[in-house]
């Protein structure tokens, strides 16, 4: 048996042999086979096995050698596994390279057959050489052609992540290569790992250009690992953060209020500017930057531009610090003409319009205040946008000047003569005049009769008969109006005005034609929660109430319904007139009521003139009677006493 065993092996390591004679390189020498070698294979193939008997002993080999013992093969066996490394599959373990072919490369690892790794697995090596060692990852230990699978590539994976987890764990620093650039970022290639550097991971400092790190090989420290999407985040400021922590402790520790420092424009924002001071931030505020008043930082400034700036105040434990540069120039107020005083005409351009007024800059830096009330002799405040607008260069006086407070206020409508002067020659109580329609409230109408004399006509003056609720209902702003001079304030420049006071009042006419009691016909004209508003003859208008609103039906008037009504009251004084349309039919049903009663109160009078006369004629008919039966009683008396 050991004969047929020992025939077996050899013919399979010739078949080896053969089937991969193709595939090595080897030298022609070696592709020559001895003649015995090829006699021996040839005797191997054309052998032909019998039978053996029963008492065949499989042991003996084929020149009759005796057997081996249980130890002695067993020693055997343990010095042929000696010469082979034990590996498992999923292990990395070095190999040294024996071939090199345009395709593979062979490896061996000490297994009992060498592996093949693909040559594009070795392109970060390109001086590669047979004899030089290499890590690669088992993959399987047999293929189904018998081959040991093995990848470099899958090796330096596994170790690269052993190595980014170690790097987070422990805080250390790793190298990595930034392949290219992503949307908001780079990627970056550590040990065959692709990581991903946020933009604003790159640098302290904002970053407006990610290409010019694209090719370069720089340190980051591992932020994050997702384990299930196999993603890696790495960062490149924290090493900045870093270095830089120490020099901001250093630089905080040698400050002070009023140093002057060099700085670059790190960053600009709407509020201010912050300055990179070397090592550490500080901000510029937006009224720090300028004596003058600007709208924006971009205005005076500009990036990475590098300018001197002073101290103004710094927080040692938030490492915060309050930058200055106006403050490096003489202050404007000092530069200020000395001969400017109150009453003093001045000019300059408008910076800022508010609610309340606008501020006109005389020089950079100087100021003065134009409120709303010195814009205009106009009593009716109006918005300043109506007077002044951003940009516009005007001419001023001033009110007031406080130099060591640096306040001025100004003026313009001290620049043209007061319009309040000789008003009342101009304008006396009684006089008509012409106006136009500024602005409307719910209590009357402001109106201009010239510029700077505004007057008010109050919502009741408006109209003799119609009643206003709003003097919108009335009139429009910029309609012209007729108007009488109703009061005159002159101290106080107040003006009422009245409109309706151009016609007599009509409501002396009103009383003798509108009289309690009386009917007219009008139509409504608004239906309301508590009545509706009916317009009658000459342009009157008459309140119904709801109770007064019902028809005969039942129903409620309507919009546009044409009925009668009565006067029910009559208020001269406050020009009230209530009217009712019940009331007509009511009264009606009451007169027929009362007409029928009084019919039925006749009818029973007659009724009773007659029943009377019948009872008398009764009466006089019935002792008629009684006179006659008596004469015959006393008749038929007479004859009985005859008879008897």
């Amino acid at each position: 048996m050991a004969k047929k065993q020992e025939a077996e092996k050899e013919l399979a390591a010739k078949n080896a042999e053969l089937q991969g004679a193709d595939t090595k390189v080897v030298k022609d020498t070696e592709k020559i086979e001895s003649e015995a070698d090829s006699n021996l294979i040839d005797e191997i193939k054309s052998n032909t096995w019998s039978t053996p008997s029963g008492d065949f002993d499989w042991d003996l080999d084929e020149k009759a050698f005796g057997n081996y013992s249980d130890s002695e093969r067993t020693k055997l066996e343990e010095q042929y596994a000696g010469t082979f490394n034990q590996i498992n599959q999923g292990e990395i373990i070095e190999g040294s390279v024996v071939s090199i072919n345009n395709k593979d490369v062979v490896l061996n690892i000490g297994f009992k057959s060498d592996g093949l790794v693909a040559l594009s697995e070795f392109r970060d090596l390109p001086d590669l050489k047979i004899g030089d060692t290499v890590d690669v990852f088992v993959e399987s230990q047999e293929d189904a052609n018998g081959q040991l699978v093995l990848s470099r590539k899958r090796a330096k994976t596994q170790k690269s992540w052993e190595e980014i987890n170690e790097a987070l764990e422990n805080d250390k620093v790793i190298d990595g290569f930034v392949k290219s650039r992503t949307k908001g970022g780079l990627i970056v290639d550590i040990k065959g790992v692709e990581a991903f550097l946020p933009g604003s991971q790159i640098d302290i400092k904002p970053i407006r250009d990610y290409d010019v790190y694209v090719g370069k090989t720089m340190e980051f420290k591992v932020v994050k690992i997702n384990h299930e999407f196999k993603n890696v985040v790495v960062s490149h400021k924290v090493l900045i953060e870093d270095d830089l922590e120490n020099q901001k402790s250093e630089i905080v520790a040698k400050l002070e209020k009023g140093q002057v420092l060099e700085g670059t424009v790190k960053n600009i924002t709407d509020f201010g500017v912050f300055i990179d001071l070397g090592g550490v931030d500080g901000l510029l505020h937006i009224t720090d930057i300028s004596w003058g008043r600007i709208e924006h930082p971009k205005e005076v400034l500009s990036l990475d531009q590098t300018i001197n700036v002073v101290v103004l105040d710094f927080d040692d434990e938030k490492k915060r610090i309050a930058l200055g540069l106006k403050q490096l120039s003489e202050h404007p107020w000092e530069s200020l003409d000395k001969n400017l005083e109150i009453g003093s005409k001045v000019k300059g351009k408008i910076v800022t319009v508010a609610d309340y007024g606008a501020f006109l800059e005389i020089i950079p830096g100087v100021e003065g205040l134009i409120h709303v009330s010195e814009m205009s002799w106009s009593q009716n405040l109006r918005s300043p946008q109506e007077f002044l607008k951003v940009g516009d260069e005007i001419e001023a006086e001033i009110l007031t000047l406080d130099r060591e407070e640096r306040k001025m206020s100004l003026g313009i409508k001290q620049l043209t003569p007061d319009p309040w002067q000789n008003i009342t020659e101009r304008y006396p109580v009684g006089s008509k005049q012409s106006a136009v329609v500024k602005n409307m409230t719910n209590f009357g109408v402001f109106v201009e009769l010239e510029d700077g004399i505004d007057g008010l006509i109050h919502i009741s003056d408006l109209s003799w008969s119609k009643k206003v609720n709003h003097p919108n209902e009335f009139t429009k702003v910029g309609e012209r109006l007729d108007v009488v001079v109703l009061e005159l304030d002159e101290e106080n420049r107040k003006l009422s005005l009245g409109h309706k006071q151009l016609e007599e009042n009509p409501w002396d006419t009103f009383e003798t034609i509108f009289t309690e009691g009386s009917v007219h016909e009008g139509t409504v004209i608004k239906v309301g929660d508590k009545g509706d508003i009916v317009a009658l003859q000459y342009g009157v208008e008459g309140f119904c109430p709801n109770k007064h609103s019902v028809k005969e039906d039942g129903s409620a008037l309507k919009v546009d319904e044409v009925a009668e009504f009565k006067i029910i009251e009559f208020n001269k004084e406050n020009k009230r007139l209530v009217i009712s349309h019940s009331r007509i039919w009511e009264d009606a049903k009451a007169e027929a009521r009362i007409e029928e009663f009084n019919a039925r109160k006749k009818e029973a009078k007659a009724a009773n003139s007659a029943v009377k006369k019948v009872k008398d004629s009764v009466e006089k008919s019935t002792l008629g009677d009684l006179d006659v039966l008596a004469q015959l009683k006393e008749q038929m008396e007479d004859d009985e006493k005859k008879s008897k």
